[in-house]
């Protein structure tokens, strides 16, 4: 009997702090970031017709969950889980809704990476990302800003009484929502999820998403997929190129072991083939997934196989615990969203179960027929034609109003309802995603302020802006209130930040400037000091930075950007000057100590640098590839070198370094071994 239910699963986990009181800045694009013109002539339209549409290169209106930790404790976390005769699946109601667990009950086989512990790193949008599961990916590529967020879950049935588990929020910076609908029907040997983007409104949105497979890596899996081609992206030359596949430069790469570096591999399944993907272990059995048509993209994502690709996973994860991840999108790269015109929708179902194949087949050396031979089975189980009668059968389900409602989200659909009813727009949904007032709480309130009586409230310039927004609808009524006896300090700091999002700084230089006419306040402060450093006046950035920080002398993040800017300004002194002055707090903090660091090997202290860098302590915000940590221990390294032998540093002494003293492994976190 096919069951829905709630439950409370506990495991260590590191917490994520408050977030960023600071709206974020777009940094400057990489010159490897994929563009039409690096495309070779050789990969279709099919692949590079969206390549740099609908990116994005900030985070806002969502703010930076930037606060990480490795301290880890027992926590519980409110799961879903779906269970039939065959499988159970549980799901991470208060972590975007992801699919953390799927078991073949038979044979006890666990078919996902099932982290044994929650440990964010730096590596989402907003900065907040865990590894382990299934993770559905809306929004813009990147990891999406709601992966460490609740979702709204709620029950319904099909038509004959199989429990759906619905899954939805409302994402602000498309102004969409998303739904999933997930049911394990009595007797399937596969979990079912439904996945419907709906644009109701009459402008064409980006629109994005993969559902990212994170499962076990071990020792003689291999990757199977319906394709004899993938579009590889060097990350090196920003190009990309169509490959074949399995086989180049000599390695089977359907063996990700054989891969020695961080790599993506997009396949090119052709339209004509049921897009899926499995990854199998030597025995021949292991996770499939297959979709609808719709969902066409296939890739696989390794980490490697070098120390730090290791690292990296440990981070993550916990010692013995490597994965690899299987994804598949609606388009055929990572490089792009597509176009979903008003009034359209992109509806799909995916199906997730155990391959169970010959082993003797599915590792044989014909590559052709190792997965046709995976996809007759796979379509044993759920055949594509299936699976679209299955999507046109429960749409009525997935246009239905639930049964009842199991676990709450945020308040922003419920704010986004209320806004368009207000101003006689459209509905943004149907009574299938019930977004209820009671949801509605602090992040919200200013706006519903300015939404019913036509001004934002003027809050303490002491107290942290409880949230952003980026909607033009959003901004027509905050520009309406400025006339409308609204334009205060607080208005004009808002303002400010749509206009940055918007790529608009002059106007938003001037709306800061006039926020500090109005009152001064470390918001504005802060934000105009970083429009000088990111236009290179680093002496304004720093006067405006040392403003804020009048105000706010305790505030890491501030004192933290304040030091980049001197040591970009070559002042290491008052770098070191700025964070030994700090709180305790604020000096503990790991990132501010390497900082302290830095500054010390500039002014030739090494006796204060030592130390820091010999503290094995992990730095728990690094990002993925970071690599002025292990810069920072050459510099020191070639100092001390240099000291002991009484010559000057040199390009070659730096050389030497590299090669006889490689950085220890708490300093190093990149994502190859240089």
């Amino acid at each position: 009997m096919s069951e829905l239910r709630l439950e409370t699963l506990v495991m260590p986990a590191a917490p994520i702090g408050p977030e960023s009181p600071y709206p974020e800045f777009a940094g400057a694009p990489s010159a490897n970031s994929p563009s039409p013109e690096k495309v070779k002539p050789d990969v279709p339209p099919v692949a590079s017709r969206w390549i740099g549409y609908g990116c994005r290169d900030t985070a806002l209106p969502y703010k930076l969950q930037d606060d990480l930790s490795r301290e880890r404790a027992p926590r519980p976390f409110r799961v879903a889980v779906l269970e039939n005769d065959r499988l159970r699946a549980v799901f991470l109601l208060e972590q975007g809704g992801r699919l953390w667990s799927l078991v073949h009950k038979a044979s006890g086989r666990e078919l996902l990476h099932r982290n044994p512990v929650f440990q964010p790193g730096w590596l989402g949008i907003r900065v907040a990302w865990f590894s382990g599961g299934v993770e559905w990916n809306f929004c813009w590529p990147g990891h999406t800003p709601l992966t460490c967020e609740p979702l709204f879950a709620a029950r319904t049935a099909l038509d004959d009484g199989t429990p759906v588990l619905r899954l939805y929020e409302y994402e602000r910076a498309r102004g969409l929502p998303y739904q999933l609908d997930c049911f394990l029907p009595d007797g399937s040997e596969a979990l079912l999820v439904r996945v419907a983007l709906r644009n109701p409104d009459d402008r064409t949105v980006p629109i994005y998403w993969w559902s990212n497979m994170a499962v076990p890596e071990i020792p003689g899996q291999r990757v199977l997929v319906p394709a004899e081609s993938v579009f590889r992206f060097d990350y090196a030359s920003g190009c990309m190129e169509l490959c074949p596949h399995p086989r180049k430069d000599g390695i089977d790469r359907s063996y990700p072991a054989h891969i020695p570096t961080g790599n993506d591999d997009f396949y090119h399944v052709p339209d004509h083939r049921t897009p899926w993907i499995a990854a199998l272990g030597p025995d021949g059995k292991g996770l499939f997934q297959v979709s609808s048509s719709a969902l066409r993209g296939r890739k696989l994502f390794v980490w490697g196989q070098l120390p730090s690709s290791k690292f990296w996973q440990e981070f993550l994860n916990t010692a013995g615990h490597p994965y690899i991840e299987i994804q598949a999108g609606v388009e055929r790269t990572q490089a792009s969203c597509r176009p979903l015109p008003g009034g359209e929708s992109i509806e799909w179902v995916e199906a997730y179960g155990l391959l169970e194949a010959d082993p003797a087949v599915a590792h044989g050396a014909c590559w052709s027929a190792a997965w046709k031979h995976a996809d007759a089975l796979i379509a044993r189980v759920a055949p594509e034609e299936r699976l679209e009668e299955i999507l046109a059968a429960t749409r009525p389900m997935s246009l239905a109003a639930p049964h009842e409602l199991l676990h709450r989200g945020s308040g922003w659909g419920a704010l986004e309802r209320r806004r368009r009813a207000r101003s006689g727009e459209r509905p943004f949904c149907g009574p299938a995603l019930p977004f209820p007032d009671d949801t509605l709480g602090p992040p919200q309130e200013p706006w519903l302020a300015l939404l019913e009586r036509g001004t934002l409230p003027v809050p303490p310039v002491a107290d942290e802006p409880v949230s952003y927004q980026v909607q033009e609808q959003w901004e027509n009524l905050l520009v309406a209130s400025l006339v409308a006896g609204g334009d205060h300090w607080y208005a004009q700091l808002q303002l400010g930040v749509m206009h940055l999002a918007a790529g608009r700084r002059e106007q938003a230089r001037a709306s800061w400037e006039a926020s500090l006419r109005a009152a001064e306040n470390p918001w504005a402060q802060r934000n105009l000091g970083k429009l000088a450093q990111i236009a290179g006046d680093l002496s304004t950035a720093r006067e405006h930075y040392r403003a804020a920080l009048a105000l706010r002398p305790a505030d890491w993040r501030l004192i933290l950007e304040l030091a980049r800017i001197l040591l970009e300004a070559k002042d290491a002194a008052a770098c070191r000057a700025l964070i030994e002055a700090a709180p305790p707090d604020v000096r503990a903090r790991r990132r501010v100590q390497l900082t302290l660091a830095e500054a010390a090997i500039e002014l030739d202290r090494l006796d204060l640098a030592g130390p820091i860098l010999h503290d094995e302590t992990y730095l728990a915000d690094a990002r993925e590839g970071e690599a002025w940590i292990s810069h920072l221990w050459f510099r020191f390294k070639a100092r001390e070198v240099a000291r002991a032998e009484g010559v000057e540093v040199t390009p070659e002494l730096m050389a030497r370094v590299r090669k006889q003293f490689p950085p220890p492994r708490h300093l190093d976190y990149r994502m190859a071994d240089v």
